[in-house]
């Protein structure tokens, strides 16, 4: 690891682990949010809503399955989909290989007590 590598490193905010991969915070200021997300192979998040932001998506590695308002959708490297207010949305991995986009939010709040958990692979519905 180079000098710049470690100073880089240092300025960003760590990895936050969960049962389907992990997430790293690019970028967290009042009116916008920006993280990198990685779904480990054959995983997927809860399938949530948001009432305090939006999301934008943008794939950067894999092969990305998206349920938004109970279509499945689908976008490869470079391709972005719009996760809009309120609108119910998964990612999901359905291959084995790792998945990775950047997701970036804009609205109100982007805490994570606004995730509204309707199913979840890891018993953490919302009540």
């Amino acid at each position: 690891m180079t000098l710049q590598d470690t100073w880089w490193k240092s300025l960003k905010h760590p990895e936050q682990e969960r049962p389907w991969g992990e997430y790293e915070i690019l970028l967290d200021e009042k009116d916008v949010k920006v993280k990198r997300i990685r779904v480990k192979p054959n995983s997927r998040l809860s399938y949530q809503y948001h009432e305090k932001r939006r999301e934008q998506w943008v794939v950067v590695k894999g092969n990305l399955t998206i349920v938004l308002d109970d279509e499945k959708v689908f976008r490869t490297p470079g391709e972005s989909i719009h996760i809009p207010l309120g609108a119910r949305h998964r990612a999901w991995n359905e291959t084995d290989k790792n998945v990775e986009f950047i997701e970036v939010q804009t609205g109100t709040y982007f805490g994570e007590d606004d995730i509204i958990r309707i199913e979840d692979d890891f018993n953490r519905i919302s009540k």
